[in-house]
């Protein structure tokens, strides 16, 4: 067995990234809600199809995927800078 590859210390970015993960978490369930409500207030409008033969239920199904995708990449990009601002030495120039 043999140890981390990297030494583990405190996080400075920590309080940050736990605030961008939860703005993420909530803009999400707020698209995810929009798509739960159209399903419960007016299921038939999820049948229209939008685009060619695929209806809004397709459509909007395969967006949330994709959002989540890629807020998942804005996510782990942002902490990434976040982490390289706040977790330098003082004096060490990136």
């Amino acid at each position: 067995m043999h140890g981390p590859a990297v030494k583990l210390g405190a996080d400075n970015a920590a309080a940050k990234k736990s605030k961008l993960g939860v703005i993420l978490f909530y803009a999400y369930t707020l698209v995810y809600a929009g798509f739960v409500a159209i399903g419960l207030v007016k299921p038939e409008l999820l049948s229209l199809h939008i685009l060619r033969e695929l209806n809004l239920s397709i459509i909007y199904g395969f967006g949330l995927i994709i959002l989540a995708i890629v807020m998942g990449f804005i996510y782990n990009a942002q902490c990434t800078r976040m982490e390289i601002k706040m977790n330098k030495k003082q004096g060490e120039k990136i």
